[in-house]
């Protein structure tokens, strides 16, 4: 369940697989309305009287991005047949269009004609009901359309065109997953398309381009799509095609990627040139799996939907809280504007954020109840408020942006306070809500650790304002909040934190501990509530990693028992990104010395180990073999991954300076 390859403009998202397969197309929104839900579009090549499309293992395939940029150096090899693909692809930054630069290379000594094929499978709106494929022969190309989504495809032989048309040399529309049509792909399978125009249902097509090549030799051709909401729209960025050049528009995008990504202020000029490599593509990744309205999505690898029906395809408050906070620490802090404004327009009316959304600012789904003990219950996860909160803060100190947070404390930090202040047990410990992971409803470490953080930001923000009734609720508040987390939260016998308490029925004087190890718990030093090297904190932190770190591959699990896509009861879990890097940081926050940065850095190097060559990284990995699991790419692996960078060449230039 993996995308190697990424590409977008925070409005058209592209998801490639390892087979160099188009599998998502997301647009207008990243993370909304996928036009494909995981569909193949597959590539072939007919030359000497068959076909083999690179997804066949007759292929070799190297997937890699070029360097500071999201530009790809795909190359895939079939020695069979002597021809090697070089695709370089992109989507422009500015304009929705997808361009592929296909350098062909025919390996045998004869001059060979070879035909490429390329094949769309769209699912408009997600469902594929109702689609029309149409052939237009004014500008010889291809067209998707439904309603207010419009997809053109067309395919030039040279960077430079006169004329208005594509140079398409053949093509076909038909009907496909219905009756016994399995669709135009199978139409390539003899070199000769049907050049039928149209289809309306259940639809695909496929296109196809004649090189011919000298033996030794290669030739370029360039596959584009545009993407609108009507046929003026395509056409237009169909005709910008023709009169820029697509390699010029490629290279226009390259250099306005490598120009934005090295903006970052963080000096990683010691950093070793892997890790530094791995910076700037999580930097990179993380602006593709962000929508230009402000949803920080959290992954968008359709193939999810083959586990649980659903996708990860949400903006949580929380992921985009640590999320914005890794930018901005990263020298970012004006990307992250617009999440905080859609924080403010979806919060919820009694001042709290509700459990995901859709990045048109609609409600997404939950499987959260909204009653409990027979009662109305909010299906909240309270962090999720705080941290937005704490984020907030965290832009103002990069930017002094005054302005900003003015527009947003009356609709967001106002309201998230006094949330925050009465949704609270007489013993000032949070209502119970559900975990980080979704999984359980209690009091938990990392959820009352995120409201403390959340209300001291508030204060802050609160005094930058001049505003001392908001000021003395949130003091009040974080400071009888911090004692109760120390006494009902602590095990006094062995000195470390619960994971989390229940109260049976609400009722405090009827507490049930749960004492499961959980990585989470790190939050306890991560917003400060306690220092990382406090004696509590430290018992804590050597707990979870004696009980959670996997044997044989290595890293850390969620919590002890983890089932979500376990593969062996041998180890308490499988081995999560996130969390291995939450003990890279506790490590990072507790060194002393240079020397005492060794471990963090190993658990760093593991992260980069463990991450795809394209850099992508995933939610977590096989315990055994050390394969991607669950969904890639996870926005929060690669935020953590920046954040934790970020925290060691800063701890190591202080340690330096230091002397020490």
């Amino acid at each position: 369940m993996t995308r190697n390859i990424v590409l977008g403009n925070q409005s058209l998202l592209i998801n490639i697989d390892k087979w160099f397969q188009v599998r998502d197309i997301y647009y207008p929104y990243v993370g909304q309305e996928n036009h494909l839900i995981g569909h193949a579009q597959k590539i072939g090549v007919y030359v000497d009287g068959r076909l083999s499309w690179i997804n066949e293992s007759r292929w070799e395939r190297w997937p890699a991005y070029k360097n500071d940029t999201l530009v790809t150096e795909n190359l895939a090899i079939n020695k069979d047949i002597g021809i090697e693909l070089t695709l370089e692809e992109n989507v422009d930054c500015n304009e929705n269009i997808f361009i592929r630069k296909i350098t062909v290379r025919n390996t045998r000594k004869n001059e060979k004609e070879i035909r490429l094929f390329f094949n769309h499978d769209f699912h408009l709106y997600g469902d594929g009901i109702g689609d029309t494929a149409v052939y237009q022969m004014d500008h010889n190309v291809i067209i998707h359309y439904k309603r207010a989504r419009y997809f053109l495809i067309g395919i030039l032989k040279s960077n430079n065109k006169e004329m208005i048309t594509s140079d398409i040399d053949d093509y076909a529309i038909g009907q496909a997953e219905i009756k016994n049509y399995e669709g135009t792909f199978r139409d390539a399978e003899d070199g000769v398309l049907s050049k039928n125009p149209v289809a309306q249902g259940s639809v695909d097509s496929t296109v196809g381009v004649y090189l011919n090549i000298p033996g030794n030799s290669s030739r370029v051709a360039y596959y584009y799509m545009t993407a609108g909401k009507d046929f003026n729209e395509v056409y237009v960025l169909n005709d910008w095609i023709m009169d820029t050049g697509p390699d010029n528009l490629l290279k226009n995008t390259e250099v306005s990627q490598s120009s934005w990504v090295n903006q970052t202020t963080v000096d990683l000029s010691d950093l070793d040139p892997r890790l530094r490599k791995l910076y700037k593509r999580s930097l990179l990744i993380i602006k593709t799996q962000t929508d230009r309205g402000g949803a920080i999505i959290a992954a968008n690898d359709s193939d999810n939907l083959q586990f649980n029906r659903d996708t990860y395809s949400y903006m949580w408050p929380r992921d985009g809280a640590l999320v914005a906070i890794a930018m901005i620490k990263a020298g970012f802090a004006d990307f992250t504007k617009p999440f905080f404004t859609f924080c403010r327009d979806v919060l919820w009316w009694t001042g709290c954020m509700l459990h995901k959304y859709n990045p048109d600012k609609t409600l997404g789904s939950s499987w959260h109840p909204w009653v409990n003990y027979g009662r109305p219950s909010l299906p909240i996860q309270e962090d999720e408020t705080g941290l937005v909160i704490y984020a907030l803060w965290e832009y103002y100190q990069a930017t002094n942006d005054l302005e900003f947070i003015k527009e947003l404390y009356e609709p967001l930090v106002k309201k998230a306070v006094f949330f925050m202040d009465d949704y609270r047990y007489p013993n000032d410990l949070p209502m119970e809500s559900y975990d980080l992971w979704e999984e359980r409803r209690g009091v938990f470490t990392f959820t009352s650790s995120a409201v403390y953080a959340g209300l001291i930001s508030a204060e802050k923000i609160g005094f930058l304002l001049n505003d001392p009734v908001i000021c003395h609720i949130c003091h009040n508040r974080y400071e009888n909040l911090k004692s109760s987390i120390i006494d009902e939260l602590l095990d006094s016998e062995k000195g470390v934190f619960f994971r989390g308490i229940q109260y049976e029925e609400g009722d405090i004087g009827r507490k049930i501990i749960d004492r499961t190890v959980d990585s989470s718990v790190y939050g306890i030093f991560e917003f400060n509530v306690l220092p990382a090297d406090d004696p509590r904190v430290v018992r804590t932190m050597r707990n979870v990693e004696e009980q959670l770190w996997v044997q044989g591959k290595g890293g850390l699990a969620r919590y002890e028992n983890d089932n979500y896509h376990r593969i062996t009861t041998e180890a308490p879990g499988n081995p999560w990104i996130i969390c291995t890097l939450w003990l890279a940081k506790w490590y990072i926050a507790i060194a002393k010395g240079i020397g005492d940065l060794k471990k963090a850095l190993e658990l760093i190097n593991w992260v980069a180990d463990h991450s795809l060559k394209t850099g992508i990284m995933p939610e977590q990995v096989h315990p055994f073999t050390g394969e991607s699991l669950s969904v890639a790419p996870l926005s929060w692996s690669h935020a953590e991954f920046v954040d934790t960078i970020t925290r060691y060449v800063e701890k190591r230039v202080n340690l330096s300076d230091q002397g020490i």
